[in-house]
C-alpha cells in the first residue's frame, strides 16, 4: 500500500508553515450532526471524518476521501514539525534500540513430528526466514518461507498463520499485505517447492489440517465487521467456489475458530463471546464426518477443550469463578457428566493448562504473579518451578509433543532478558536454551532496580505497581516516570524486559506498570471489577497509582508521563479527562476514544462481539454511564496535558477517525498552549508497521516527545 497524498485543501484547515517557528496547528472543518439517543441529543461536528472501507480502497477518491486525507495528511506534516528539533534524538534513539538487537538471530529450534522447526533473521533483514531441519539439529536446513522475498517492495506484510500436514509435505500459510488482519491462505508442495493455485481470500490466517494430508479447514470473516463468523471445509485442488461451508455463526455477538487438539486426535469448533464459549468436535481422521456439539452454550458459562486418552478435559467457571479442571467420557461430554480434577480457589485463579502423557501442567495466578504447577498423573504428586524476582512473567509455549519430560516456558522479568528453558518435569531440572542477547555491551541486569508495591486505591483495594529503574535514580520528586497500563478484556500485563525501554532507564526515567482492574492479574473479581458499569475502576486505579508516585516522591506532576495503546488509549482519554493536571505528558496509542458512537454502530469491526465488555449503548443504562467516561464526549474548555496521539489508516480494531476526531475536538477546547500532535501511519493498521526495524522509528518519536518535554536532547 503506497503511501496516499493529496494536495493541502485551505478550506479545511489553515496550511501550516515551513518556517523555523511554530507551526499552526491543523483546524478541521465542522459540520454538525446531531445523534439522538434515548431523547438524550449529542452533537459531533467531525462526524464527516469516517469513511467507508469501500471510499478508502477506490481507485478514484471522492470528495469526502479526499478531505479526510487532507486532513490526516496535514496532522503529519504538522507532527513532523513540531517533532522537527528532536529528530537528532529521534535518530540516536532508533539508532541505540536497533544496535542492541542481535540481526542475525534464530529461534529455539521446537520438535514436532519428527522435524526441528525455527525461524533465523538473515544481518539486516526486517523479515525472518522460516526452516525446519528432520531429526535434529544435524539434519540438512529447509527453508519453508522466505519472507525477505517475499515482502519485498510491500508497505506491509504479516504472516498469519502456517501449518503442516500430518505426513510433513504440505504446508499452509497466509499472508496480509493490508494491514487489516484479513488473510489469504496459499498452499506449498515441500517437497518439490510448488505453489498450488488454490487461494482462499479474507480468512482470519489460521488453518487447520485433517489427518487426510488433503483437507483443511479455515475461517472466514463478515467482511463488513470482519466478524469471524463462518468455518469452511477446502480439498486440496479443488476449486475454492467449492469449498463447503461446515459451520456458521449467527448469532452476532459470537465469533468462531477452528484448531486441532494437541493429541491430534480431534479437530474442534470454538465458538466464544465474552461471557459464553461452545465448542464442536470431530474426529480429524474423519473430516467429512459430522460434527458433535461439546455443552451448548448458556449465558455465563465459559469452557475450554483438551484432549487426553479416554477423556477431555474441560477448564470451565461452572460453578467457579476463578475457573476449575474437570474431565469427562469422549462419549458423554455434556456438563452434567464432567467431574472436577482441580477444585476451585478463592486465591487461585486458573489461566490455562498443558497436557502431556505422564503430567499435567497447571498455569495459575496468585497473588497477580504466574505459576506453574506440575502434577504427576501416576500418582498426583505436585511441585512448583521457583521463581526469584519481585515481579515477573513466566509462561508455557512451543509444547506440540505429547509423548515427552520436557516443559518448555519462558521466564522474563523487568530486568531479565526473555529467557526459554526446558525443563526435565521429572528430575526438576532446567535447562537456559537461550536468553535473548542485549548487544551494545553497556546492559547489565545488575545496573537496574525492580520492585513491587501495593497502591491502596480510593475504595480501600490493593493495586499492585511494577517498577524498574536503573541504580542510583533518586526519589526525590524530580526525577520522570513513565506509567503504564491497559486494564480490560481480562487481559493481563505481566511484567516484562524490554531492551528497547532502556533508551529511557538510561537517560534517568522510571518505568511502571499499574495492574489496573479490568485486567485479570488478581482473578476474575479483578476483570469483573473493571468492565460495564465498574469500569471507571480502571481509571480510577491509575490515578490512584499515578498519586502514589507522587506522594511518595518517585516523581511529580511535572515529571509524571501516561502511556497506553487501544482499550489502554480508552484509558489515555479517560484520565486526561479526568485529571488533566496530574500529568506532563500523555501518550495515546490507537486509542478507543469514541465509545459510545462506535458501540451504536453495529457495522464498525468487533463492536457486537464487545457488548458485555462495555455495554450496549442501546440500553439507557449503558448509555447514560458511558457518556460519563468516554473520552470523546467530555472534553471540556480547559487545559489538557501535552498529548502525543498514534493510529493507523487501516486500522480494523480501533477505527483512524476515532483518534482523528478526538484530536480535532481537543484543538477546538482546549485552553493552554501543551503540545497536542496525531501521528496516522498511512500504510498500517491497529498493530503498527511490519517488519522487525520499521516499528522502532515510531519508538523514537514517542520516546522523543517525553524526552524533549524533559529538556533532555541526546
Amino acid at each position: 500500500m503506497k503511501k496516499i497524498i493529496y494536495p493541502i485543501a485551505a478550506i479545511i484547515f489553515a496550511s501550516c508553515s515551513t518556517t523555523s517557528t511554530m507551526t499552526e496547528a491543523p483546524k478541521a472543518k465542522k459540520i454538525e450532526k446531531k445523534i439522538t439517543t434515548h431523547g438524550d441529543t449529542r452533537v459531533d461536528n467531525y462526524f464527516w471524518m469516517r469513511l467507508s472501507d469501500e471510499q478508502k480502497e477506490a481507485e478514484k477518491p471522492d470528495a469526502q476521501t479526499h478531505d479526510v486525507l487532507d486532513y490526516l495528511n496535514a496532522e503529519n506534516d504538522y507532527q513532523k514539525e513540531v517533532m522537527k528539533p528532536t529528530e537528532g534524538l529521534q535518530k540516536t534513539l532508533y539508532e541505540e534500540i536497533v544496535g542492541r538487537i542481535k540481526q542475525d538471530d534464530q529461534s529455539v529450534p521446537v520438535k514436532n513430528n519428527g522435524y526441528l522447526y525455527y525461524t533465523r533473521f538473515e544481518e539486516g533483514q526486517d523479515y525472518p526466514l522460516s526452516c525446519r531441519k528432520k531429526g535434529d539439529k544435524n539434519g540438512s536446513e529447509e527453508v519453508l518461507l522466505d519472507m525477505p522475498k517475499m515482502a519485498k517492495d510491500q508497505s506491509y506484510f504479516s504472516i498469519g498463520g502456517q501449518s503442516i500436514s500430518e505426513n510433513n509435505e504440505l504446508m499452509a500459510y497466509s499472508v496480509d499485505l493490508v494491514s487489516r488482519r484479513q488473510y489469504t491462505i496459499h498452499f506449498r508442495n515441500l517437497a518439490t517447492g510448488e505453489t498450488y493455485k488454490d487461494e482462499i481470500k479474507n480468512t482470519t490466517g489460521g488453518i487447520t489440517w485433517a489427518n487426510d494430508n488433503k483437507t483443511v479447514f479455515y475461517t472466514k470473516q463478515d467482511p463488513v465487521t470482519l466478524r469471524s463468523n463462518q468455518i469452511f471445509q477446502h480439498v486440496l485442488g479443488t476449486p475454492v467456489e467449492d469449498d463447503k461451508l461446515v459451520y456458521e455463526e449467527k448469532d452476532e455477538t459470537f465469533g468462531c475458530s477452528v484448531y486441532k487438539t494437541k493429541s491430534r486426535k480431534f479437530i474442534m469448533i470454538a465458538c466464544y463471546q465474552t461471557l459464553s464459549t461452545e465448542y464442536r468436535f470431530l474426529d480429524a481422521d474423519s473430516p467429512d464426518g459430522e460434527w458433535t456439539v461439546f455443552q451448548s452454550r448458556e449465558r455465563d458459562l465459559e469452557y475450554s477443550v483438551d484432549h487426553f486418552g479416554d477423556h477431555f478435559y474441560v477448564t470451565t467457571n461452572l460453578d467457579a469463578k476463578n475457573f476449575r479442571l474437570m474431565k469427562t467420557p469422549l462419549a458423554q461430554t455434556e456438563k452434567i457428566n464432567w467431574v472436577e480434577v482441580i477444585g476451585h480457589r478463592e486465591d487461585v485463579y486458573l489461566d490455562d493448562v498443558d497436557i502431556f502423557k505422564n503430567h499435567l501442567v497447571v498455569t495459575e495466578r496468585k497473588n497477580g504473579l504466574i505459576e506453574l504447577r506440575i502434577i504427576k498423573w501416576a500418582d498426583n504428586s505436585e511441585h512448583y518451578i521457583e521463581f526469584n524476582d519481585p515481579a515477573y512473567a513466566a509462561y508455557t509455549f512451543s509444547n506440540p509433543e505429547f509423548d515427552t519430560e520436557t516443559l518448555r516456558f519462558g521466564y522474563t522479568s523487568l530486568t531479565t532478558p526473555q529467557s526459554t528453558y526446558d525443563y526435565d518435569m521429572n528430575s526438576k531440572e532446567k535447562e537456559l536454551l537461550k536468553q535473548q542477547e542485549v548487544l551494545g555491551g553497556k546492559f547489565s541486569p545488575d545496573n537496574y532496580t525492580s520492585e513491587r508495591v501495593m497502591v491502596t486505591v480510593r475504595d480501600g483495594v490493593k493495586v499492585p505497581v511494577s517498577m524498574v529503574y536503573k541504580k542510583g535514580f533518586k526519589r526525590d520528586g524530580n526525577a520522570p516516570v513513565l506509567l503504564y497500563a491497559y486494564g480490560s478484556y481480562g487481559y493481563s500485563m505481566d511484567p516484562s524486559f524490554s531492551s528497547i525501554r532502556l533508551s529511557l532507564l538510561d537517560r534517568g526515567f522510571a518505568f511502571a506498570i499499574a495492574h489496573v482492574r479490568g485486567g485479570q492479574e488478581m482473578g476474575r473479581d479483578w476483570y469483573e471489577d473493571g468492565k460495564l458499569l465498574k469500569k471507571k475502576n480502571t481509571f480510577y486505579d491509575f490515578i490512584d497509582c499515578g498519586k502514589y508516585l507522587i506522594e511518595n516522591d518517585y516523581t511529580s506532576s511535572d515529571h509524571l508521563y501516561a502511556q497506553g495503546g487501544s482499550a489502554g488509549g480508552l484509558l489515555m482519554g479517560a484520565i486526561a479527562n479526568m485529571q488533566p493536571d496530574m500529568w506532563n505528558g500523555v501518550i495515546a496509542q490507537v486509542p478507543f476514544v469514541d465509545v459510545i458512537s462506535t458501540m451504536l454502530d453495529e457495522s464498525i469491526p468487533l463492536t457486537t462481539g464487545e457488548f458485555d465488555e462495555w455495554g450496549n449503548p442501546k440500553d439507557k443504562e449503558y448509555y447514560d454511564y458511558i457518556k460519563t467516561y468516554s473520552p470523546y464526549d467530555n472534553i471540556e474548555k480547559k487545559d489538557y496535558p501535552n498529548l502525543l496521539i498514534t493510529t493507523g489508516y487501516w486500522d480494523s480494531q480501533v477505527q483512524y477517525w476515532e483518534p482523528a476526531k478526538w484530536i480535532a475536538k481537543l484543538r477546538e477546547y482546549k485552553t493552554d498552549d501543551n503540545q497536542l500532535m496525531m501521528y496516522c501511519n498511512m500504510d498500517v493498521g491497529h498493530g503498527g508497521a511490519s517488519g522487525r526495524f520499521k516499528r522502532y522509528k515510531e519508538v523514537a518519536m514517542v520516546y522523543s516527545f517525553m524526552l524533549q518535554l524533559e529538556g533532555i536532547s541526546k
